[in-house]
């Protein structure tokens, strides 16, 4: 079992920036952040995989970045630019490594991942 514990999460205004991060007690060959918003269903935000790659939701691209330490087994998500539909409640995730494909574009499914951090609250007012 691999725990995983979230931080970095608040209130900020619109345009501004916010670094998540995550621990994670194992390493793991993939790493993903989620976000669940009032009445919404979970997005996959951003993906890392071992060797590097990475993938974003589109409504993130050129706005956000993971990343990950493995010496720390800490996995980061910078978030430049903050719009108020970015507001939700974001999840650290971890997985073996599987990957979810539709017509050759890598999807960030929540069923390609097997622990799951507790959350933390990102608030972005207009």
């Amino acid at each position: 079992q691999v725990q995983l514990v979230e931080s970095g999460g608040g209130s900020v205004q619109a345009g501004g920036s916010l670094r998540l991060s995550c621990v994670t007690s194992a390493y793991t060959a993939s790493k993903a952040w989620f976000r669940q918003a009032p009445g919404k269903e979970r997005e996959g935000v951003a993906a890392i995989y071992s060797g590097g790659t990475t993938s974003y939701a589109d409504s993130v691209k050129g706005r956000f970045t993971i990343s990950q330490d493995n010496v720390k087994n800490t996995l980061y998500l910078q978030m430049n630019s903050l719009k108020s539909e970015d507001t939700a409640m974001y999840y650290c995730a971890a997985g073996d490594g599987r990957t979810y494909h539709v017509n050759g574009k890598l999807i960030i499914r929540d069923t390609s991942f097997d622990y799951w951090g507790q959350g933390t609250q990102v608030t972005v007012s207009s």
